[in-house]
């Protein structure tokens, strides 16, 4: 490594960069190891990790005192030499990665430059003047920054001067040098790469016979990966833990918050809504299941504005479906969802966060309760942490889903828009959210599918989908490519 250190220093490409940049390199490099060397040799894969390590000055990787950095490059190495499936995102949780090749390998995430906004999150989730010291600044987590958790941090930092940063300081657990580096790249080209390392999932299959006919249930569905970073989620679900306890201690509005006793298994979990109250059941007062119009909720937080904004900008859910309204759903374990088709109150699409644990979510046209939590179905998808899937088409009006008993705990952040006749008396658009457009980078879809996959897989579905469907029995998500 010595050799290739001195190389280094005695290449004219690199004399242009400074030892900030080349560390950044570094670093960024480590964490795409997996990728760069998939289908090489070891000895061409310990090659490129040694020339990775290199364009790190300050550090002798053979030496006892090696950086956390090149420690890294390191294991990965010897995940790549034991043949073990890595994660080759940068900046997402492992699970957020588990896809087949055939899909976008987009996975980079983190906020673009957040809110224009400079008012208080709290004073968006309640009139109560206690609830603004708890919303103010949310703890965070000691998590390892990536290269890409970094440059966020460094957008955060403007943010932070001009007052209007969301989600609070500098994490815990690193210094002011690692966690405000300077990279080379204007705030524009880092968005645009983090846009293009999103992966989307869009070609979903399960063919079922409804109304005499076969027909794929999940047409319109999507999923995508890496929109939201590991520190993203972090922050996201401290704020949400933050509103949890405004709830409980009476700091939201009454129908903000809700805590049904647990009088069965899975049922009784934890909901927050904003923007409307929706009644899904027929109500002491005799309401009909629907958007109450005359019971106003608290307003969106600004923290979930700007999620909305960066599933707009993300081509996650298009400008013209803006999510006004939001429910939030805290699982314990065991606590579930019963199939249901979501309501007409909300237009399509609607999509739905993962945050905490991985979730199975079942699919099909008849699905069936077996028992407490458990049912049987057609398809389940599984949801990485930190996913967004997009209900949409028939994936969202045909077939029915349901969330079976989790067995971790599991935190769901649901954005959907309102029908205009359905919004409650007195309701006022959120002016932030008005003429969002998506980032001007386009989309790449030419890899999300394989034909001679497709035609397999769909012959099969057609044919044995009887076979597919039994007690507790799912298939796991079919990324047919």
């Amino acid at each position: 490594m010595g050799d290739s250190q001195s190389s280094s220093e005695k290449d004219t490409f690199l004399q242009d960069y400074s030892a900030e940049e080349l560390r950044i390199a570094s670093e960024f490099l480590s964490n795409w190891l997996p990728f760069l060397s998939r289908a090489l040799c070891n000895s061409c894969a310990e090659t490129l990790s040694d020339r990775v390590g290199s364009l790190n000055p300050e550090t002798d990787v053979e030496g006892p005192g090696k950086r956390e950095g090149n420690f890294a490059v390191s294991a990965i190495m010897d995940l790549i030499r034991n043949k073990e499936e890595c994660d080759c995102s940068v900046g997402s949780w492992k699970d957020s990665a588990d896809y087949n090749d055939n899909t976008d390998t987009y996975s980079l995430g983190s906020w673009k430059d957040e809110v224009d906004g400079s008012s208080d999150p709290a004073a968006d989730v309640s009139s109560n003047s206690e609830s603004s010291n708890l919303l103010a600044h949310l703890p965070s987590s000691k998590v390892k920054m990536s290269w890409a958790d970094m440059a966020q941090e460094d957008e955060l930092d403007t943010g932070e001067d001009n007052g209007s940063s969301t989600f609070g300081s500098v994490q815990e657990g690193t210094t002011l040098e690692e966690a405000k580096p300077k990279p080379g790249l204007s705030r524009e080209q880092r968005e645009s790469i983090r846009f293009r390392c999103v992966r989307r999932k869009k070609d979903f299959i399960c063919f079922e016979r409804v109304n005499g006919k076969f027909v794929n249930i999940l047409d319109g569905l999507e999923l995508h990966t890496g929109v939201f970073s590991a520190a993203d989620q972090n922050r996201i679900v401290k704020y949400v833990e933050k509103l949890q306890e405004m709830g409980r201690n009476g700091k939201l509005r009454e129908r903000t918050y809700s805590a049904p006793q647990k009088w069965m298994r899975g049922k009784g979990r934890i909901t927050l809504q904003f923007g409307c109250c929706y009644n899904y059941t027929v109500d002491e007062e005799g309401n009909p299941p629907g958007i109450l119009k005359n019971e106003m909720v608290d307003p969106l937080p600004h923290l979930f504005k700007a999620m909305i904004e960066r599933l707009i900008m993300w081509h996650v859910l298009p400008p013209s479906c803006v999510p006004d309204s939001c429910i939030v759903n805290i699982y314990e374990e065991g606590d579930c969802i019963t199939p249901h088709i979501d309501s007409h109150d909300f237009v399509r699409p609607f999509c739905t966060v993962s945050f905490l644990s991985k979730c199975d979510v079942l699919f099909g046209s008849n699905l069936k309760i077996v028992g407490a939590g458990d049912f049987t179905g057609a398809l389940a998808i599984s949801l990485p942490v930190g996913s967004v899937l997009v209900l949409n088409g028939n994936g969202a009006d045909v077939a029915k889903h349901c969330v079976p008993a989790v067995p971790t705990r599991r935190i769901s952040i649901t954005f959907r828009k309102m029908d205009e006749s359905k919004q409650p008396i007195g309701y006022v658009p959120e002016s932030d959210l008005q003429g969002l457009q998506p980032l001007p980078f386009g989309v790449d879809t030419s890899k999300n599918r394989n034909p001679s996959e497709q035609r397999h897989f769909s012959k099969n579905q057609a044919a044995g989908r009887e076979e597919r469907i039994g007690r507790g029995r799912y298939s796991n998500a079919h990324y047919s490519g």
